[in-house]
């Protein structure tokens, strides 16, 4: 029995099985896509694009691992096998500079991603004479099949009221033990996990890794006192609140924490909630809800994309992009972002983020969602950032786990980020040192 069969069998779906699309015929297509927690969502459907129209895809599922490398082959050569490829944030700048991907409105002029499509910060877009994605001066290159940022997951049964502040967040510490034994869980694992998860908090008390590089200026600010109390505060809430080993926690185990009934609430991005509910994987069905990630008392609530995008490979022939853009013209439509939502993908309309699918005790996190992605920000969107992100990911882990203080950290780690700027011809600077 496939997805659709599934779905198509539960009543609360069959109010939208028919799509209001005019997806026109179109040759065979090929999808590269890595095999993530929304996968499922997005493979339902791919199968209900092709029942409305006809039109036949194939999907090429990889594990996260090589999905890099498969993108990079699959672009560079004289004909490519894939007619849509997926790419992390931290990618696309490659392939966008590198005019690797055809720009949407070369293939149909007409096309354009309505108001209610959440672009992740501009990041659907890029700008050539910049050399970054914008939306302004930028052109459509890609589409989100899930735009993923965090929410803050807590305990309805544990805590009041949902935390607004980090002050709150603190508060619950002290209720530390009991029935549930540990307060909050937070990702500290050396890399990427602890990089994207700290920039939260970061972003949060008003840091930033460089002062402005959209516009040219480079100066490291990662050594600023303000992103010296976002990570005092982090360590605080790991080894205060959280559970032992902090720096070797991922996502993986803090979902587990939490539907385990271990832990009362933590940051986790919007494509883990399907697991909360799952009466298969969670012990604490119906006790979790959403809120916005918490804020200092006198700051604002920020976040940070972590998002994916689908690209037209510009290595195709011209019919099968026309073929791939059919596909993305569904996807957008708000019958298809419904039925995507309904079978577990993350929408990125905030049509129906905030429409009467929100109103449903299952899609509790949508508004909040919604929320977040007002202000969630992209980082490291430079040709550098990959590298950058391996010395902050390191740095952090180290300040986490006590082989630095937070000054040496910061210091250390501002340091090696100026000398790459230096290196790649970049106008920089460097603050003075913590002390």
């Amino acid at each position: 029995m496939t997805i659709l069969t599934r779905l198509l069998g539960s009543s609360a779906l069959l109010a939208s099985t028919v799509l209001a699309t005019q997806a026109l015929p179109a040759e065979p297509i090929t999808i590269l896509i890595n095999t993530s927690p929304w996968y499922g969502g997005f493979e339902a459907l791919v199968e209900k694009y092709e029942a409305d129209t006809g039109n036949k895809v194939s999907i090429d599922a990889v594990p996260l691992g090589g999905l890099l490398e498969k993108a990079r082959n699959a672009v560079r050569g004289p004909a490519g096998n894939y007619d849509i490829v997926n790419l992390s944030n931290a990618w696309v700048v490659e392939f966008y500079a590198g005019n690797y991907l055809t720009p949407l409105t070369d293939i149909d002029p007409t096309f354009s991603f309505g108001d209610n499509i959440i672009d992740a910060d501009g990041l659907l877009y890029w700008n050539k004479d910049k050399q970054w994605p914008m939306k302004h001066g930028g052109v459509p290159m890609a589409f989100s099949p899930n735009a993923n940022t965090h929410l803050w997951y807590y305990r309805t049964d544990q805590i009041e009221k949902p935390p607004e502040t980090w002050d709150d967040v603190l508060k619950t510490c002290r209720s530390k033990g009991g029935e549930v034994d540990y307060s909050v869980v937070v990702r500290g694992a050396r890399g990427n996990p602890i990089r994207f998860a700290f920039s939260t908090y970061m972003l949060s008390f008003g840091g930033s890794i460089e002062k402005d590089a959209p516009n040219g200026d480079f100066t490291v600010t990662f050594n600023s006192p303000e992103v010296k109390h976002a990570l005092e505060l982090y360590i605080k809430l790991a080894k205060e609140c959280g559970p032992p080993n902090p720096g070797s926690i991922d996502q993986g185990e803090m979902i587990q924490y939490l539907v385990s009934g271990k832990a009362k609430q933590a940051g986790i991005v919007v494509a883990a909630q399907a697991q909360m509910d799952d009466p298969e994987k969670s012990a604490v069905v119906g006790k979790i809800s959403y809120t916005v990630t918490p804020r200092p008392a006198d700051g604002a609530n920020r976040d940070v994309w972590g998002s994916w995008q689908m690209g037209i490979p510009a290595n195709v022939p011209a019919e099968r992009k026309k073929a791939a853009m059919e596909f993305i013209k569904y996807f957008q439509s708000d019958d298809a972002q419904t039925y995507y939502a309904e079978a577990g993908g993350i929408p990125v309309s905030r049509t129906v983020l905030e429409g009467p699918l929100s109103e449903q005790e299952k899609f509790r996190w949508m508004r909040p969602y919604s929320q977040a992605s007002r202000y969630a920000k992209q980082l490291l969107q430079y040709q550098e950032g990959a590298e950058i992100e391996q010395i902050i990911g390191l740095r952090l882990n180290q300040a986490l786990i006590g082989e630095l203080s937070v000054d040496d950290a910061l210091n250390t780690a501002a340091t090696e980020i100026h000398d790459v700027f230096v290196r790649t011809g970049r106008r920089t600077g460097l603050l003075p040192p913590l002390q």
